[in-house]
């Protein structure tokens, strides 16, 4: 399998991962203090360069909850962008 599906995937499950919060009230805003960093390191790693680090921000930012933005998928969307909207192979 292509690396580039390897991160598709990766990202989905991540981004699945994100969406937890959503399921257990109150217990999942306390995860979501946990996995901010986490998901900011992971994509920091997932994606080098320039893409790695706005990434990294954007995840911490979306999955603290700023301006409600915590159901964003960032890895997915970020992905696509390296992928369909810049088109790397």
């Amino acid at each position: 399998m292509k690396k580039k599906y390897k991160l598709l995937l990766l990202g989905l499950l991540f981004d699945g991962i994100g969406m937890l919060s959503f399921v257990i009230p109150l217990v999942g805003e306390f995860t979501d203090v946990i996995w901010a960093p986490t998901s900011a390191f992971l994509i920091y790693k997932m994606y080098k360069g320039t893409e790695g680090k706005i990434g990294g921000l954007v995840a911490f930012v979306e999955e603290i909850g700023v301006f409600g933005s915590d159901f964003l998928p960032t890895f997915t969307l970020t992905w696509i962008y390296k992928y369909i909207l810049k088109k790397e192979h």
